[in-house]
């Protein structure tokens, strides 16, 4: 069970949200000030033994992370460039993969020891793609590096809700600029992301969610029933050409 966790923010407020990567379901949201510091929005996850939690840099914090650790589940969290540790044992890649290093590794730092006392994997990967490198902190040592590298890739599907939501759901325009105008807003978008997931989960339709939206606009005053609605639903080449932006697995 993977979970992606990130963050939306918008005018005064911030939408904290973990995605359940197996539906790409948001299973927590947690709206917020704009003043809110990112990593406090992990106090308020129930970690799930076993499932793998996937976040970006602005996440790390050494005792929520340990927490993590002590309810038996797993992490894989982008390293910040100025992380201080010590090499406890080295392990051989394939650096034709682009697997530059896979460590485990002790934090050297008194205070982030103290937060973290046991040993973390640390792997370093060079996406040829993009030219850059990256380098994951995770506490699972049984997963294949090259694996670890693919998982943190699958937290791109967060990035894709949050796209999803500001293009189809008119989240780029706001209704009003108080605190409570964008959350109501924020609300809304996400019941009816929800609901139309939901949708689509009772027909058991092959088509995505972002299809399913357009047609439901596109139809909003017939009489067709939604089941029809579907059946008969065809799609031009523009509009398939427009889903390639998002991953082929969307629910």
């Amino acid at each position: 069970m993977d979970w992606a966790h990130g963050k939306y923010s918008r005018g005064a407020v911030k939408m904290h949200t973990l995605l359940n990567l197996r539906g790409n379901i948001p299973t927590f949201i947690h709206i917020t000030d704009g003043k809110y510091h990112d990593v406090n929005a992990l106090d308020e996850i129930e970690i799930v033994a076993g499932a793998v939690y996937v976040m970006d840099k602005a996440y790390i914090d050494f005792s929520r992370l340990f927490k993590i650790e002590n309810c038996e589940a797993f992490f894989v969290v982008r390293a910040k460039t100025n992380l201080k540790f010590r090499v406890l044992e080295s392990r051989k890649v394939d650096k034709a993969t682009g697997l530059r290093c896979d460590q485990s590794i002790r934090l050297s730092v008194a205070k982030s020891r103290k937060n973290y006392p046991d040993k973390i994997r640390r792997i370093k990967y060079y996406d040829r793609e993009k030219d850059i490198r990256l380098v994951f902190l995770t506490n699972d040592f049984d997963m294949g590096a090259m694996e670890i590298a693919t998982v943190y890739k699958s937290r791109w599907q967060i990035e894709v809700f949050f796209k999803w939501i500001k293009q189809n759901l008119k989240i780029k325009t706001l209704w009003g600029h108080s605190e409570n105008a964008v959350k109501t807003q924020l609300w809304i978008a996400i019941s009816t992301y929800l609901i139309v997931a939901y949708l689509k989960y009772q027909m058991k339709s092959t088509y995505s969610i972002y299809e399913m939206t357009q047609v439901l606009w596109t139809s909003a005053f017939a009489k067709t029933p939604i089941n029809q609605l579907f059946t008969k639903m065809s799609i031009n080449q523009n509009f398939k050409e427009q889903l390639n932006l998002f991953n082929d697995n969307e629910l």
